[in-house]
């Protein structure tokens, strides 16, 4: 069986280590990495390569940036004729990026011409595609995320999901239950394993910062970052902020670079307790996250590791699409002018304690393969129970 493994950003490199690492402890499969290259920056891309231990990728798209139209049409365009010329069996998409949409409506409409068959219904057929992380839902369609995730599990042959509230979504809206399985969270596989390596790192050191003593920022999203107004404020707010606690705020590139268009850059540099690294590998930015006493972000992924750490995080959206962080976890939805007193909240040690989310237990991985391993011996059912 050939699968091939698509990535684009920082999370799907994540989300795809510890799947590749699996199969490639088995003989029946041959994993393929196929990256699209919609995250093209060295520290955002090929050093969390390095760090999760993963080969060069099999195939690269080198599609770049663009508006969301431009990125989704060249994805498709490119990893049709990968499709093509490789015919895999399986496609694993992870995540909600326009890449992840992109391929699997590449993928869905590709006709293999099978020669040898003189049965016509033979004549043609696809690869199965699967998504991981299935059935997350901020209910907000404004988000561009929510249209690729909506979009990628109506396609989907198999929805693999990270929570039972995912399931109960894709349920709702009328996925056959057949389709469905609750496999865990991905994420947290691949925390575990690179755990050992994470705890060995002292990056909190080099910005002379203590344990405990210090907050992680990490904000990325439009309603966040591309209105100018709204940025300033968000500005403002972080650099308040950093007088009572120090931050560190790996800058995301369309951050700065809002920041630079808008001079908003010098408000935050001139605070002496503000932190603006450029983007971090996931083992350097995991290890700060484990000795942080709290996170700010508009992320999804850090929602997902920090309730599984025990660690406060604050989400500036006005929703989320991993409500079982709030509920199960330690994550709470906040607005930028209620930061301040949220923070004074979690100084005092006013936060919920954290239950136990199941299949959050680093064995996402082994379930998909024992799915895949049945797929592959002419077994339909995909038990994950």
């Amino acid at each position: 069986m050939v699968i091939h493994l698509v990535c684009a950003a920082r999370p799907n490199f994540m989300k795809v280590a510890p799947l590749y690492h699996a199969l490639k402890k088995e003989h029946w499969v041959r994993p393929i990495i196929v990256h699209t290259g919609q995250h093209y920056d060295l520290n955002m891309s090929d050093a969390f390569f390095e760090d999760l231990d993963l080969p060069r990728p099999d195939v690269y798209l080198g599609v770049g940036s663009g508006t969301h139209a431009e990125q989704t049409g060249k994805v498709m365009m490119s990893y049709e004729k990968i499709l093509y010329d490789q015919r895999p069996d399986l496609v694993v998409v992870v995540g909600d990026v326009n890449s992840t949409m992109a391929v699997i409506m590449a993928a869905s409409k590709i006709v293999y011409p099978i020669n040898h068959s003189t049965n016509p219904i033979n004549q043609r057929r696809r690869p199965l595609v699967a998504h991981l992380e299935a059935g997350l839902r901020s209910f907000d369609r404004s988000m561009p995320e929510e249209i690729n995730r909506l979009v990628t599990d109506v396609l989907a042959d198999i929805l693999w999901t990270p929570s039972r509230d995912a399931v109960e979504n894709l349920l709702k809206e009328g996925i056959p239950p057949e389709k469905i399985q609750f496999v865990g969270n991905i994420m947290i596989d691949s925390l575990e394993m690179l755990r050992e390596k994470i705890e060995e790192q002292k990056a909190y050191l080099s910005f002379g910062l203590e344990q405990r003593r210090y907050g992680i920022v990490t904000l990325h999203r439009p309603s966040n970052v591309d209105n100018p107004k709204v940025l300033k404020r968000v500005c403002i707010v972080l650099e308040e902020i950093s007088e009572k606690v120090p931050l560190v705020f790996p800058i995301h590139p369309r951050t700065r670079k809002n920041m630079e268009d808008n001079q908003l850059l010098s408000v935050l540099e001139n605070s002496g307790k503000l932190f603006l690294p450029e983007p971090l590998n996931y083992i350097r930015f995991m290890n700060l996250v484990f000795n942080c006493q709290f996170v700010i972000t508009d992320s999804g992924g850090i929602q997902e590791e920090t309730s599984y750490l025990g660690i406060p995080c604050l989400t500036v959206r006005e929703n989320t699409e991993r409500p079982i962080t709030i509920t199960q976890g330690t994550n709470q939805l906040c607005d930028i002018d209620h930061l301040k007193g949220q923070i004074d909240e979690i100084m005092q040690n006013r936060i919920q304690r954290r239950k136990k989310i199941r299949f959050w237990d680093g064995k996402t991985a082994e379930r998909i393969v024992k799915v895949l391993r049945n797929l592959n011996n002419g077994s339909d059912k995909l038990d994950s129970k």
